[in-house]
């Protein structure tokens, strides 16, 4: 890939970027109620008026980090979405005021559903955690290090108080999303924070990278996306399960880690276990892109999605490769970002409406077309387009 062709990259990302924001800004405000509406058609309208925590979380913390990190977005009314955001948040995620907070909610803040895991309340925290960092606001970071000592309690001594209940055939296991999480959070908390809340949080950060090593499995041929809390591979279909999106993500959180802490040998196996070998894995031969799901055994997942292309394993895709070439230059990662990139640009982006389609059929044609629903927010295509953005401009400026 060329200086001229990195160059054009770079702008079609940061034009991307550019329409993705403008499109959340002009359809997703709720100036009634506040917060976020996310379940946008092609058009901008507005479908459902549901509001799911997780992407309320997501887009306080999406429109705070570009505000404080990229001149050009720091403008008044992104910072004021994001303070509106995060009081519809702290006024309704928390269940009865407990720590516990909402999968979802009414319009006007009613809970509607909770989910017996972590994740509302991982969105939860990076949101107050990034807000508080434009505002200076010591109340809301201290919520977000209590909402974290919640957590980890939740994980690693007691998780009764997620409200799932003990069955014998219940089997424990290590979900790989569980130590992706609290890592993702461990660096959320700790950035340019100083030397006490590093170490404050050292030991969970390596905690969290043994327990997604454990996931390598197969004499280090397959990404597993649960397996035993001893590190095992567990029996049928849960135990076969791969998701070569999650485990392209994280590859690129553990070259973050192996980056901050000068591990070279995590960084060797983030790319050749949770870079290159999902994408080898994982990537349609045929037809391009990356399967949803696939089956390690090669049995048909039982996931009805699993064929299909989704928006957000591809974002995954372009950050861990063009990462991951930006600390070793190896050209083949490089060629790797080229070939998802191209994919991708070409069937996700919507270039009539803005935006970006989330759903494609095996073959690369739009399933569904809404910009926005239950689980597409502002978050996986922004990040992407932001990180990329970033990580361009180092390697350009660098460039010999």
């Amino acid at each position: 890939m060329s200086v001229v062709k990195l160059e054009q990259s770079r702008e079609r990302i940061r034009t991307e970027l550019d329409n993705v924001v403008d499109f959340w800004l002009k359809h997703s405000h709720d100036t009634v109620h506040g917060g976020f509406f996310t379940c946008i058609g092609r058009d901008g309208a507005v479908y459902d008026e549901l509001k799911y925590v997780w992407l309320q979380g997501r887009q306080v913390w999406m429109y705070c980090r570009l505000y404080r990190t990229m001149d050009r977005y720091r403008r008044p009314e992104i910072l004021e979405a994001a303070k509106a955001g995060a009081a519809f948040l702290r006024r309704f995620a928390r269940v009865s005021g407990q720590w516990k907070c909402a999968f979802c909610l009414t319009r006007d803040g009613k809970a509607v559903k909770v989910q017996r895991t972590i994740f509302s309340e991982c969105f939860y925290i990076m949101a107050m955690d990034e807000l508080s960092r434009v505002t200076g606001d010591k109340d809301m970071q201290l919520e977000a290090e209590q909402m974290m000592e919640q957590l980890i309690h939740w994980v690693r001594v007691d998780s009764s108080g997620l409200g799932r209940p003990q069955l014998p055939g219940d089997v424990a296991t290590n979900s790989m999303a569980v130590p992706m999480m609290l890592l993702c959070l461990v660096q959320q908390l700790t950035e340019g924070r100083g030397q006490e809340v590093v170490q404050k949080y050292r030991e969970l950060g390596s905690w969290c990278v043994q327990q997604i090593l454990q996931h390598i499995q197969r004499d280090g041929t397959a990404i597993l996306e649960n397996v035993s809390l001893e590190g095992a591979e567990l029996p049928g279909c849960q135990g076969r399960l791969q998701n070569p999106g999650h485990a392209l993500e994280a590859g690129w959180f553990l070259l973050q880690y192996s980056a901050e802490w000068g591990d070279e040998e995590l960084q060797r196996t983030a790319i050749n276990k949770f870079v290159e070998l999902p994408y080898r894995c994982g990537w349609d031969k045929e037809h391009g892109g990356l399967f949803y799901f696939l089956d390690v055994d090669g049995h048909c997942p039982t996931q009805l999605e699993w064929n299909m292309k989704l928006w957000w394993p591809h974002c995954e895709a372009l950050i861990a490769f063009l990462m991951a070439y930006s600390q070793t230059k190896k050209p083949e990662l490089l060629d790797r970002f080229s070939e998802v990139y191209e994919y991708t640009f070409s069937h996700f982006s919507d270039a009539k409406s803005s935006e970006w389609f989330g759903y494609l059929t095996q073959e690369g044609k739009v399933a569904l077309d809404f910009k926005g629903g239950p689980f597409k927010g502002f978050f996986h295509v922004p990040r992407c387009l932001y990180m990329c953005e970033r990580i361009l401009d180092d390697l350009l400026a660098n460039k010999d």
